[in-house]
């Protein structure tokens, strides 16, 4: 097949599966054009540098890297601005500084180009910049657009990239005419992120790492994996299946080789699979840290490449640049010195006024509970309890203790406050101190992590919940309450501390409380049950009401608006004004 014909083929190919995309419901970019400056004609960085940072680098961190064709010159970004210099190393040029930052950048194959990311239209965009400095031009992306790891097609027609429309997108990988900027999207599911395309040497082929989804909590690997899209036939085909993942492909110029990142126990390395028998091995362990955990804004490891010959690959990790062998020979680095000067922004410096005064006006005060006569307010403030008579009285401490003291409640007749401590040694107790003050008594005999106290009504017992002292001290579980927590109550006259007896566990339950009426009975509200109560011993549970209604983020819609949704537990104030998008203002703000 001759090399028009099989351009011919791969146009058809690229054609039809771009109609095959559309017709399934797969994305398709769009080309954006905006005027001069970004949408509105508006100012795309209107950050001014305002001072200088000047220094020499010999070191750098997350720097990505490619060799010129001929083999005799290095890009790399360092710090947001691209440089170029000997293959051999030394002293580095500047090609391109400014506020604006720059990075990824990649030789055309003809050497006379370098496509780079830079935000200087305001949003992540994909340009190219030739090297005798005579134009630069924006090929695809801005305004709100994420995007990252462009590639040269061999014959320089196209730019591989992939692209998100903001924070949350799925990047999705297109072809961009180097000319026209005009996309044409690789085919594949909406939902599988797509970075760090890599052409195989006759262009047939596109390497890309490929995970589910943008980004998400407490990932567990494997994350991504090496496909292999095939331009005639539009087959798009698994490559790996590491536990470590597999991303940032690149294959040698004679395409028997490929090498890709992947994590092994704690480090990541680099593996090198020959193509022709299957067979894989280290090429270099370890390299660097990759970034499979975060939303790799710059792909999950620095770009990297091949010495025209394939003998070995250039690429950058613990800070310095180095030519690793393709036969298993000891890397060599490959030093460089670049004259930084970083525009930096106006220094943001406010003038404060120091209170150093005995008297000082807490800014944040939690749990106010104003007395059964409506005459004093209790609260915390700087971690200890304060009294204040009402309207305008001065605030007093209640004791004179050294740990936290939190959650305070009133007794029934008003002579008591019970309240939790905190120590960060010795955990916590549940508490009381006469309102008028006087010296605290401890009711509980073990410390634990006890929470939101509640008198019964007759004032004889006191009812918490309780957690692990380890809870606070080690795990995270506290931010959502704690793992195995229980409601447990205490006699309330002391005078010496008693072991808590359990009532039961709390699950999703939290906040108990009591009808004034109906001392027999605990209340707590849960967001799946809504509000319970049950006795003493946690049996016949009732459930009485559930709050329901819209929730959400200003600005993004709910994709299901006529379906109920549960109010958190503790209602937070989502946002300050109505979402514009529903129709319908919610029935109760938050």
């Amino acid at each position: 097949m001759s090399p028009r014909e099989r351009q011919a083929r791969i146009w058809r190919a690229a054609a039809l599966a771009t109609l095959v995309a559309s017709t399934t419901g797969a994305p398709a970019a769009a080309q954006v054009v905006f005027g001069p400056g970004g949408p509105g004609n508006r100012d795309p960085l209107p950050l001014r540098g305002a001072r200088k940072a000047a220094f020499t680098a010999t070191e750098g961190t997350w720097m990505s890297l490619d060799v010129s064709p001929d083999g005799t010159t290095i890009v790399f970004d360092l710090l947001g601005d691209l440089y170029t210099m000997p293959i051999e190393g030394g002293k580095a040029s500047p090609l391109l500084t400014g506020m604006a930052y720059e990075t990824q950048p990649r030789f055309s194959p003809d050497g006379e180009s370098v496509a780079f990311i830079s935000d200087r239209s305001g949003g992540d965009a994909l340009w190219t910049l030739r090297l005798d400095l005579t134009d630069t031009t924006r090929v695809a992306g801005g305004g709100s657009s994420l995007m990252l790891s462009p590639e040269w097609s061999p014959d320089g027609v196209f730019i591989a990239a992939s692209r998100s429309n903001g924070l949350g997108g799925v990047a999705q990988l297109s072809m961009y005419h180097a000319e026209r900027g005009s996309p044409l999207p690789l085919p594949g599911s909406p939902l599988l992120k797509r970075i760090g395309a890599a052409f195989s040497p006759d262009g047939r082929y596109v390497w890309y790492a490929g995970g589910f989804g943008d980004w998400t909590y407490n990932a567990v690997l494997p994350l991504y994996q090496l496909y292999r899209y095939d331009r005639e036939t539009g087959a798009t085909t698994t490559m790996t299946n590491r536990y470590g993942s597999a991303f940032r492909p690149a294959i040698s110029p004679d395409g028997r080789w490929l090498v890709y990142g992947t994590r092994y126990n704690a480090d990541t390395g680099l593996r090198k699979r020959d193509l022709e028998t299957g067979e894989e091995s280290w090429l270099a362990y370890p390299v660097q840290r990759d970034e499979q955990e975060s939303r790799a804004p710059l792909d999950v490891l620095p770009g990297y490449a091949f010495l025209p010959d394939g003998s070995a690959i250039v690429i950058s990790y613990g800070g310095r640049i180095w030519n690793v062998p393709m036969d298993g020979g000891e890397p060599a680095e490959i030093p460089f010195e670049a004259e930084v000067e970083l525009d930096v922004g106006p220094q943001v410096k406010f003038e404060y006024q120091i209170d150093t005064t005995a008297m000082v006006t807490a800014s944040q005060i939690r749990s106010p509970v104003v007395g059964p006569g409506g005459e004093q307010v209790v609260f915390t403030a700087f971690d200890r309890l304060w009294i204040r008579d009402l309207p305008d009285g001065e605030a007093r401490r209640l004791t004179e203790g050294d740990a936290g003291e939190f959650h305070p409640q009133w007794s029934p007749d008003g002579r008591w406050i019970a309240y939790t401590t905190w120590d960060d040694t010795d955990g916590g107790h549940i508490m009381k101190v006469p309102a008028a003050g006087g010296e605290p008594v401890r009711l509980s005999a073990t410390a634990a992590l006890y929470y939101n106290v509640a008198w019964s009504p007759d004032g004889g017992r006191i009812v918490a919940s309780r957690g692990a002292a380890r809870q606070l001290k080690e795990a995270a579980g506290a931010f959502f309450g704690p793992i195995g927590g229980e409601f447990v109550w205490v006699p309330a006259a002391g005078p010496e501390p008693a072991e808590a007896e359990v009532i039961s566990p709390t699950g999703l339950r939290d906040v108990p409380h009591f009808a004034a009426d109906d001392p027999d009975r605990i209340y707590a509200y849960s967001p799946v049950e809504g509000l319970v109560s049950f006795r003493w011993d946690g049996t016949d549970v009732k459930r009485h009401l559930i709050v329901r209604g819209r929730q959400g983020i200003a600005g993004i819609g709910d994709p299901h608006p006529n379906e109920w949704e549960f109010l958190p537990r503790r209602v937070f104030p989502w946002r300050q004004g109505p979402d514009t998008t529903y129709t319908d203002p919610p029935a109760e703000t938050g």
